[in-house]
């Protein structure tokens, strides 16, 4: 009965990811557009020429023109005499991109953990032990953040102690990813792990210390700007991590970064590349309205940075090899040869038919190259994910691998080593 169902029950997970995905895209480009928005907005304010404005408390406002109308935000120096009855809150962009990709990281990776979690040549444990710890990688990279943030940042001037700690605590995260979960895996969690702390800072202190503001206008009691002060730092941490979470999540989409021997190294590298971009816009906001040059200095900083990882993870030249041929080879002699294991031959041959014309010496697509049993046996997790469990590959299937070949992939692999 569960062989029958097992193909519909694939087939159920392949939409339910195909549209959770769909769904996360779509709320983050919301929560990282109105975040980038209101970055910008802030720093490019300026005072209000008008002094019924700044009599109501106003401390800076924009004109703006967009799609022919013209729009005059304003922003208050504290806060307003009274909370008008149409409040927007912007919160519901946060949570529906962490609830869909949480969703989405568990369909994926935590239901196929012993595919997608675990490889055993990187760290050899059970499901559920792998499934534990990358639980404990996002609610405990949100705890320690979060303590730096209330002890250290709890004044301005350790603001940049509280980003050189954070920074630290990412590094040793990536790092130890690597060393516990398989590539791919490793760089996601990364990535899921400094989102799940963006949310969580909107949950737990931004929305908070904002209701907490709006009760004490209702009810005609002084505002205390710690609330203020707290929602400010961490939206802007979050606008830094937005780029560093991005590039963590399509980094697991290449193979010649997420399966390089130091691909931690490589994702923070390209975490720092994009924090550095990040900054640029962020500082350039505020030089456009002092009417300074752009520091161009940032976005150089992150270029060069950039370019060195390509450099760094550039695939070095294969030399072909000839072998010369021994004595005992050239010798009429017969010379016993090990038994060749079937399934591996099996494997072997579709490899060579369906897999070689994309992944040879010549043209290793995606870093991926499986022309000797060698690297057949060295990317066998990667083959397994792709062939049979995502069926993703061949490439549309061109070369028309069947049923039957995806069904001997998948006894090679979970045959064990």
């Amino acid at each position: 009965m569960f062989a029958d169902a097992a193909p519909w029950l694939n087939y159920a997970l392949d939409w339910a990811n195909l549209l959770l995905r769909w769904a996360h895209v779509v709320v983050a480009i919301a929560w990282i557009g109105s975040s980038f928005y209101f970055v910008w907005l802030d720093n490019s304010l300026t005072p209000p020429p008008d002094q019924a404005l700044k009599d109501k408390g106003v401390g800076g406002e924009l004109w703006a023109v967009h799609g022919g109308g013209f729009y005059n935000p304003q922003k208050y120096l504290g806060a307003p005499k009274a909370v008008p009855a149409h409040l927007h809150w912007f919160y519901w962009e946060s949570y529906s991109t962490w609830l869909t990709g949480f969703a989405l990281f568990t369909v994926l990776y935590l239901f196929n953990a012993g595919t997608f979690l675990i490889d055993k040549s990187v760290f050899n444990w059970t499901p559920t032990a792998a499934v534990g710890t990358a639980l404990g990688f996002l609610a405990g990279f949100w705890f320690i953040y979060d303590w730096i943030c209330r002890t250290v940042g709890r004044k301005p001037e350790g603001n940049a102690l509280v980003g050189a700690l954070v920074c630290v605590v990412v590094v040793f995260a990536a790092w130890a990813a690597s060393q516990l979960f398989a590539g791919r895996a490793a760089l996601l969690l990364v990535g899921a792990m400094m989102a799940t702390t963006m949310s969580a800072n909107v949950f737990f202190w931004i929305i908070p210390g904002q209701r907490t503001v709006v009760e004490s206008i209702k009810a005609g009691q002084p505002v205390d700007p710690v609330h203020g002060q707290r929602g400010k730092q961490r939206s802007v941490h979050n606008t830094y991590f937005t780029m560093p979470v991005l590039i963590a999540m399509l980094s697991n989409h290449y193979s010649w970064v997420y399966s390089h021997a130091h691909n931690w190294l490589a994702l923070v590298l390209l975490m720092l590349a994009g924090a550095l971009i990040r900054h640029f816009f962020v500082a350039r906001h505020k030089t456009e309205v002092a009417g300074a040059p752009a520091p161009w200095r940032w976005a150089v900083a992150g270029g060069v940075v950039l370019l060195g990882v390509i450099i760094w993870l550039a695939p070095t030249p294969r030399l072909a090899v000839v072998a010369k041929p021994t004595v005992a080879a050239s010798s009429s002699a017969p010379v016993a040869s090990a038994p060749v294991n079937p399934l591996l031959a099996q494997v072997n041959g579709i490899v060579q038919q369906r897999c070689l014309m994309c992944h040879n010496a010549e043209l290793a697509s995606k870093g991926v190259a499986l022309h000797t049993p060698e690297l057949i046996a060295q990317h066998k997790q990667q083959i397994y994910q792709q062939a049979v469990m995502l069926r993703a590959m061949p490439m549309n299937n061109a070369t028309k691998i069947t049923e039957d070949e995806r069904g001997i992939l998948a006894k090679w692999y979970e045959a064990g080593p």
